[in-house]
């Protein structure tokens, strides 16, 4: 057995202690880690060559997430998500304990380009963009709620909530917080293909303007919205945001769902600064991101080269420092916590039920790369160091009621369909 295989072997010794994963090895070494325990899961996995050991020990995120899209790494008992969930439940963010670390090249390498994809100016943005959002709207209208398509956070009122319901459930708690009035103009930073600017203009009577950087997500929205019958109240553009408070435009209310977490951190203050100065001076404002629990980190390198180039997840901590400079109030803060791992999972759920279709349209390889993504995606938010954070802003203090009662009861006349 070689060296890495015996590395290896130590390190999921530490690693997996409750539920199994029996490793076989290229060379039909096979060993069983941890115990059989209710609630987790037993997995069998095997290296399909001699080294995939080494490249699972220079950095394991990377490593396991390649080899496994290669079909270098061959799930014989269970399936990605239940390998993921193992790995994750045996290693909570909670405990405190640790995934095994690259090696220290391979860390200077990763800071560096993060780094550098962080600076994220117009024309990378674009290009970022267009790398996950312009693979095709039929993946996506495959994977999410047909009625709005919200490719964010659902909001589970009710554990037994469908994704449909619950994705129905997000857009009027996030609408309420905006505290929408007859009148309003309401801008959408990232508007994705529209369903939260549909749901505005049709439930609340406001005009949108919303904004994005996918060619893709721009066409859909805009015969979306035409379906809808509300193309009268809703405007879509294909517009990077910086560009737009250029304009000297400003908006009683702006939202931005699951858009932050493309800014990258050099661009916090850039970001902030800008809708300061998009948004009318009692106006409103609700950032719906992606956060992390706990201090600032960095973006792994599976996310950053597959998944999310120039991506950053933010820590609640840095983003209201970042506000605090253009002196936005941050006046609510809300923590989700489980909500995006139930919601991933029905992600998850819909992409094995069209398989031959997700197949079809890309191939074998973008599908094992797809499900492993929305396996590490999910378990982070269960296990990980990962929740959502919804923060609303003001730039004027008396610009909102002293209490939170009036979000229940405009939320309540949201789903009930009362303007």
């Amino acid at each position: 057995m070689a060296a890495s295989d015996k590395l290896i072997d130590k390190l999921l010794a530490r690693m997996i202690r409750r539920g199994t994963l029996r490793l076989t090895h290229a060379d039909g070494t096979a060993r069983t880690f941890g115990a059989p325990e209710p609630g987790f899961p037993d997995v069998a996995i095997r290296f399909a060559d001699d080294k995939v050991a080494r490249d699972v020990l220079l950095d394991p995120r990377l490593g396991v997430g390649e080899a496994y899209i290669d079909g270098r790494i061959v799930i014989e008992q269970g399936d990605v998500m239940a390998l993921v969930s193992l790995v994750r439940m045996n290693n909570r963010w909670e405990d405190k304990a640790r995934l095994g670390t690259p090696s220290l090249a391979r860390r200077l390498r990763g800071r560096v380009k993060t780094a550098l994809a962080a600076v994220n100016r117009p024309g990378s943005s674009r290009r970022n963009v267009a790398h996950h959002y312009d693979i095709g709207n039929p993946l996506y209208e495959l994977m999410l709620d047909a009625e709005h398509m919200q490719y964010s956070c659902a909001y589970f009122a009710r554990d037994d909530m469908t994704l449909a319901e619950a994705q129905e459930a997000k857009l009027a708690h996030i609408a309420a917080k905006l505290r929408l009035e007859p009148g309003c103009h309401v801008l959408d930073i990232g508007c994705g293909w529209g369903g939260m600017a549909i749901f505005l203009a049709r439930r609340a009577g406001v005009r949108v303007t919303g904004i994005t950087l996918s060619e893709e997500q721009l066409a859909l929205a805009r015969q979306r919205a035409e379906s809808a019958g509300v193309a009268d109240k809703v405007r879509f553009e294909l517009v990077d945001y910086r560009d737009l408070a250029e304009r000297g435009e400003q908006f009683d209310r702006i939202v931005s769902v699951g858009m932050f977490e493309h800014v990258g951190r050099p661009q916090f203050e850039t970001f902030f600064r800008c809708c300061a100065r998009l948004l009318k001076p009692e106006g409103a404002m609700l950032v719906h991101t992606i956060g992390r629990l706990g201090s600032p980190g960095r973006t792994d390198a599976f996310t950053e080269k597959y998944v999310f180039p120039g991506g950053y997840i933010p820590a609640l901590s840095e983003t209201v420092a970042a506000s605090e400079k253009v002196r936005l109030m941050a006046t609510d803060v809300e923590m989700l916590r489980l909500h995006y791992a139930k919601t991933i999972r029905a992600w998850y759920a819909n992409c094995l039920a069209n398989r031959d279709a997700i197949v079809a349209l890309h191939d074998e390889r973008f599908f094992r790369m797809w499900t492993f993504y929305l396996a590490g995606a999910a378990t982070v938010f269960e296990h990980g160091g990962m929740c959502n954070y919804q923060i609303q802003f003001a730039r004027e203090r008396r610009a909102l009621p002293l209490t939170r009662g009036y979000m229940e009861q405009a939320e309540a006349a949201l789903l009930a369909g009362e303007g």
